[in-house]
């Protein structure tokens, strides 16, 4: 794990482990089976997530500056 990953709190990190479990839970599905409602959930599901992952990566981003880096300056 990276030491970014030490940052993060307790629901930060839930909220990612939620986001793998439901792409990975995507990736086992046969896609081209599911029923038209079924397909719709789980494309809902993973938009929310993806949304949430992003706000997440606003959170992180704004949470600690950037370092410069050397060409920066």
């Amino acid at each position: 794990m990276s030491e970014h990953t030490n940052t993060l709190t307790d629901m930060q990190k839930s909220r990612i482990d939620f986001a793998r479990r439901d792409l990975e839970t995507a990736r086992a599905s046969d896609l081209a089976q599911l029923p038209h409602a079924g397909l719709i959930l789980q494309i809902e599901r993973l938009r929310g997530r993806l949304d949430d992952m992003l706000l997440l990566v606003d959170e992180i981003s704004q949470a600690s500056p950037r370092l410069e880096r050397p060409h920066d300056q």
